[in-house]
Parts: C-alpha cells; sequence; structure tokens
C-alpha cells in the first residue's frame, strides 16, 4: 500500500510545485528579527531584513524575555510532565491567567498550548446541537476546525458583511444558545472586524461574542489591548482567543479569556486543556516578561503605526495593489501564483525575506505576499523593503 500511496502523493506534489502552491520551508541560523541569518539551497548564508514575522512589538529577541524564560525555568523546572488537573499546575501558571485577564479587562483566562488549541477546545465544550455557532466566511483556519468540532447548527454569514450576519442571527433564533464568532484581525487581508456592529448584533438577538484576536493583543488599541479596546467593546465581549506566539514573545502558548462562569465550564471540559500538557515553565516567563513590556509599550506601538503607514503610502504611490488599512499587515496583491512565489524568491536575493501566500491559504486568483512591519524596523529599513520591490517588480512585470 505504501508504494501506491507513495507514487500518488509524489504526483500530487508536483502538481503543487507547477501551479506555484509548493509551500517551502526557509531555514533560518540566527534567532528571530528585523534582521536575520537565512540559509540558501547551496548551503550558504545570506543577511536579509525581516518583513513577515509576527513580530509586531519586536519582542522575540529582548533581553527581558530571555531572562524571564530562564528565572521561570531555574524556578519552576523544564516541563511538568502532566496536564493542569493532575500534577501540571503550578503558581506561575495562575499568575499569568491573571495577568492575562487583566491586561485583556476579562474575569479570568484560561491557558492553552497554542491559540489553535484554544479554538479547537471552546466550541466543543460549550456548544450542544441545540446551540447555533455564526461564522465569518474568512475566519482563520483554527476556529473553522474548532467549529467542525461542535455539534452546533453552523452559520456562515459573508465576510464583515453585517446585514448577512442579522439574517442568520434571525434564522438561528430557535437555538438554545447564539455564539457569534469572528477574527479580530484578518490574517491575510489586515482587516478589523466591526466589533460594535457586532456587538450591537449580538445584543438584539441574544447572542454570545467570541473574538481571536492573536493579530491585535498587545498592539491594537490605545493600551494594546485587542480590537475590543480598539472598537470601543471592552466588556461588551463574552471571549476572547489569543496567542503569545506574536506579539508578546513569539515563542508558543494562547488563552481564552472571558467571562468567569465560561472559563471555569472549559477547565473542566475543554478537551486540548484537559488532555495536553501543561505550558512549560519558560514560556510563561517570558510571556509574563512581554506582558510587562507590553502594557508600557506606547513608544513601540507608536514606532509600528509610524512603519505601517509609511510602507503603505510608499506603496500605494509605486504603484502597487494593497489592501487599504492601518494595520501593520499589508498584503501586496499580484494574484498570479507563480509571479507571487518568483517574486518572493527574488526579493529574498535583494535581502528582503517576505513570503508568498497562495491557494488555500487564499483564494485562487488572490496570490500575494504579505508584508508585515515591526517597531524593530528603522526607517531605513522601510525604504529599502520598498525600494526592492519597485526594482522586482518592474523586473517581474508587477508594475
Amino acid at each position: 500500500m505504501y508504494g501506491k500511496i507513495k507514487a500518488d502523493i509524489q504526483k500530487r506534489l508536483e502538481n503543487l510545485r507547477a501551479q506555484g502552491l509548493y509551500k517551502g520551508e526557509r531555514v533560518l541560523s540566527s534567532s528571530q528579527g528585523t534582521s536575520i541569518r537565512v540559509q540558501l539551497a547551496n548551503g550558504k548564508e545570506r543577511t536579509a531584513l525581516n518583513f513577515c514575522a509576527n513580530n509586531y512589538l519586536a519582542l522575540a529577541n529582548r533581553d527581558e524575555l530571555r531572562q524571564g524564560a530562564c528565572e521561570a525555568m531555574e524556578e519552576w523546572g523544564y516541563g511538568l510532565s502532566s496536564v493542569r488537573f493532575i500534577c501540571g499546575t503550578q503558581g506561575a501558571h495562575k499568575m499569568l491567567e491573571r495577568e492575562i485577564a487583566d491586561f485583556l479587562g476579562t474575569d479570568d483566562a484560561i491557558l492553552f498550548s497554542s491559540c489553535f488549541d484554544a479554538n479547537g477546545g471552546v466550541f466543543e465544550a460549550l456548544l450542544d446541537a441545540d446551540s447555533a455557532v455564526l461564522t465569518d466566511s474568512l475566519n482563520h483556519a483554527s476556529i473553522i476546525d474548532g467549529v467542525r468540532l461542535c455539534k452546533a447548527t453552523r452559520y456562515i454569514y459573508d465576510h464583515l458583511n453585517m446585514a448577512d450576519l442579522e439574517n442568520k442571527l434571525k434564522e438561528a433564533q430557535s437555538s438554545t444558545y447564539r455564539l457569534i464568532v469572528t477574527d479580530g484581525v484578518f490574517s491575510m487581508d489586515g482587516d478589523v472586524a466591526p466589533l460594535g456592529s457586532i456587538c450591537d448584533l449580538a445584543e438584539a438577538y441574544d447572542a454570545l461574542v467570541l473574538v481571536d484576536d492573536s493579530h491585535a493583543t498587545g498592539f491594537v488599541g490605545p493600551h494594546g489591548r485587542g480590537t475590543a479596546e480598539y472598537c470601543a467593546v471592552m466588556g461588551r465581549v463574552d471571549l476572547i482567543t489569543t496567542t503569545f506566539g506574536k506579539a508578546l514573545g513569539g515563542a508558543s502558548g494562547g488563552c481564552v479569556a472571558g467571562r468567569q462562569e465560561l472559563v471555569e465550564w472549559l477547565r473542566q471540559k475543554a478537551r486540548p486543556y484537559l488532555f495536553s500538557n501543561t505550558l512549560a515553565p519558560a514560556i510563561v516567563g517570558g510571556t509574563r516578561a512581554a506582558l510587562r513590556l507590553a502594557a508600557q509599550a506606547e513608544d513601540l506601538r507608536a514606532q509600528l503605526r509610524k512603519n505601517t503607514q509609511r510602507f503603505r503610502t510608499s506603496m500605494t504611490q509605486a504603484g502597487f495593489e494593497i489592501r487599504p488599512g492601518d494595520h501593520p499587515i499589508v498584503p501586496v496583491l499580484l494574484h498570479d501564483e507563480n509571479r507571487a512565489v518568483n517574486m518572493a524568491e527574488r526579493l529574498l536575493e535583494e535581502g528582503i525575506y517576505v513570503i508568498a501566500f497562495s491557494f488555500p491559504v487564499v483564494p485562487r486568483g488572490a496570490a500575494r505576499i504579505r508584508v508585515q512591519l515591526s517597531a524593530g524596523h528603522t526607517d531605513e529599513m522601510v525604504d529599502r523593503c520598498v525600494d526592492a520591490f519597485v526594482r522586482v517588480g518592474k523586473e517581474l512585470g508587477a508594475l
């Protein structure tokens, strides 16, 4: 049987390469940062400016996080060898849960090994067959998979379309519970969910609201508390799922924060929580340090906004098609899959590290290079990136 499936998969892989859909992995020979070293196919290395990491606040390599991780490991050990309810909970885990809840302005929080696991555990635990879940059509894959695990009736509303959401809410009125779920910031386009309108509809039609804020926690909103703060609806969102693997240090780990009773129920019923090892002490210590920095990071958030505006303005003036907005996710739309892949490779030769995104990560014909700005980028770095895009874009017929 292996010989048969081997031949079939080889053909499929060849087909992906031919279509420009194969997702290769580049190997770094340095720590994460705005400037990185990349291993090339010929065995050599080159230095490049990194414009595709989720390192929004440039905290991934900060000494404070390294120190926090090392001190936590010295005090609490390397790992717990168990799940939380058996013998895997330490005081540091409870402190991080309290601190992330306070930062996000919620009653409580529960830790998971990733936000993917958080989204994988929340729906099945809360919603039965008599419930309904209303989900944006462009929600993250982890939300899609999490929703699939529950027995609730699924309603998919058109992306950011509040009229369609309202129609779906009307259809779901016979359900015992209704839960609206949306990305706070949509990772492929950088657009922000209209949480004010969503919360208004939730209150009008008696529904809960869950927001995945992975691309917002730490830097979106006046104090970095995410899209609920940005949209002025703090206290109206019932559940927030988010990650520690982006702006908050870039390692791993995630959580669900929200109403006290909902979080307590997840401790009893969320399968990824009950059956996965506890978050490692070093991750807890590093994340706590990241939270302390994020709480006082007005200067970093201001620099991130400045870098974002500089890049967006320059790329638009150069003639590139980019999605409008003010988020540091900036999709440069190229549409053709092979062109996107070739452009990313040529940009690396120019010293700019970016990645092409194509189907099934984005719809067919919507291939792009997703640029992500960081507070660690300087004006000179941003300008070098734009200049490289212009040179390569002209060469490949993208301009």
